[in-house]
């Protein structure tokens, strides 16, 4: 029989730190190579930037573009605003680098880069210092996870004036973080702490993201943090959820209440685009004038007349808006009205469930450009320096969910076998967020539906990573001490 000196487990600690930062450095020398090298990319603005601006206090009022900004000077004039993105506050602290830098009333998109990538490579690092495995999985793992995180469908978004970038980061840190909250001691606190600042960054990344928060409010709760029972195990977390859920209250009470279609204002988060969502997804997914559009008109219990407006969303020239009769039935362009369709049309449902698995395998929408003017290159050009993952979903895209069901049943199978760990929670954890953001994207949109679809393929490509590394043997002597 061996025995354990006393000072094995402090030494395996320490080294396990010291592994961690040898992580957190490669991780961002790599990240930081890849945003930078031979000269920076990011994500154009589909139209939708100026919400992120706003919050950073920049008014910008600004079109579709084919290609990057990658620097937003502040305009004269004052905006006020009526969307949270949690991105906008990443863009602030951009600002306030940049003017420490010299670069007074500016948002640089490069040093917005730097900054989430600084974050990336930490939250990469919290995950692997929390797997249970030996250096030689950890690594591995490090290495599959950064391939998800750099990949080209993905890294545009972090140094961009869209909401995803910031619902990345913070699923990121939220996973590191509770990894890291089953481990015992001080390690735990820091964990939660985590858990808690990436939770609010996510959940309040986009008005869809808030129903990430009760999935890591029970995830937080079903992890097992080694050596804590009773109170001790409980209240720490209690205290977590409570402040995640306060934040975020808190968070959404600091924009103005925005303007509904009709002039009046809003009273919760996202019912400013409600109208918008239930007309787009009435008339480009049901009504879309490739089915049967009379007999899907009276079941939505619209005239026969609007089916010239097949196909015609919200900003198309021709909108069912204008119609003499849309004000009649616009009580019928409500959420209630299209559950009611999707339930009792079972076959339809599945079918737009599989072209939305399509669009979410699809990984990238070809408008967003990657480069600025000054690069040389055609409006919308993309980059793919690492194009690994996506390039292998786009393949199985016309799949649809004879690709994607598969992939989260693995998933799913992983994350049952290892339930009792933190590693088991984590995975359910992905693949709940992912499901959830898969079926209001595909049923609650109808336009834009790859982008959309973007924070569910990479929950889901988290997911796959952590789902092979649970076929490796864990180590028993860092199952206790990370």
């Amino acid at each position: 029989m061996s025995v354990v000196s006393p000072s094995r487990p402090a030494a395996l600690e320490a080294s396990s730190r010291l592994f961690g930062v040898g992580v957190f450095a490669a991780a961002l020398t790599v990240l930081l190579a890849r945003f930078l090298v031979p000269r920076p990319v990011a994500m154009a603005d589909n139209g939708d930037g100026f919400r992120v601006l706003c919050g950073a206090g920049i008014p910008w009022k600004g079109k579709p573009e084919g290609f990057v900004h990658l620097a937003y000077t502040v305009p004269a004039g004052e905006c006020d605003a009526t969307y949270l993105l949690t991105q906008s506050w990443f863009a602030r602290i951009a600002r306030s680098i940049g003017g420490v830098l010299g670069l007074e009333s500016t948002l640089s998109l490069v040093v917005l880069g730097v900054l989430t990538s600084v974050l990336a490579a930490a939250a990469v690092a919290l995950i692997v210092v929390g797997l249970p495995y030996s250096r030689r999985v950890r690594g591995f793992a490090a290495v599959g996870l950064l391939l998800v995180v750099a990949d080209s469908a993905f890294f545009g978004y972090f140094a961009s004036v869209l909401g995803e970038g910031a619902a990345f980061l913070g699923l990121l840190l939220a996973v590191g973080g509770l990894m890291v909250s089953a481990r015992p001691d001080w390690w735990r606190y820091a964990g939660l702490a985590v858990v808690l600042f990436g939770g609010v960054i996510a959940v309040n990344a986009k008005v869809q993201t808030l129903m990430i928060l009760p999935l890591l409010a029970l995830a937080a709760l079903l992890v097992r943090p080694a050596g804590a029972r009773g109170l001790k195990r409980w209240l720490p977390v209690v205290f977590v959820i409570g402040a995640l859920a306060g934040g975020t209250a808190y968070a959404q009470q600091t924009v103005e209440p925005a303007k509904l279609p009709d002039g009046s204002l809003a009273a919760r988060p996202g019912d400013d685009s409600r109208e918008i969502n239930m007309f787009n997804t009435i008339f480009l997914t049901i009504v879309d004038g490739r089915h049967d559009t009379g007999a899907d008109l009276a079941a939505l219990g619209l005239p026969a007349s609007f089916g010239q407006y097949a196909g015609n969303g919200w900003w198309h020239p021709k909108p069912a808006t204008l119609d003499p009769e849309y004000p009649k039935y616009r009580e019928r362009i409500s959420r209630r009205n299209v559950v009611e369709y999707f339930a009792t049309h079972p076959f339809r449902t599945v079918e737009i469930l599989d072209r939305a698995a399509g669009d979410l395998l699809t990984a990238r929408p070809p408008y967003l450009g990657s480069f600025d003017q000054s690069a040389g290159f055609a409006p919308e050009t993309q980059e793919y320096r690492v194009p690994i993952v996506s390039t292998v979903t786009k393949l199985l895209a016309p799949l649809g969910f004879f690709a994607l069901l598969p992939i989260w049943a693995l998933i799913a199978w992983r994350g049952w076998k290892t339930r009792r760990t933190a590693l088991g929670v984590v995975l359910g954890f992905l693949l709940a967020v992912a499901a959830g953001q898969f079926v209001l994207a595909a049923l609650g949109d109808g336009l834009e539906n790859v982008k959309h679809q973007v924070i569910a393929l990479y929950c889901t490509l988290l997911g796959v990573v952590l789902a092979v590394v649970t076929f490796a043997r864990q180590d028993e002597l860092t199952s206790n001490v990370p």
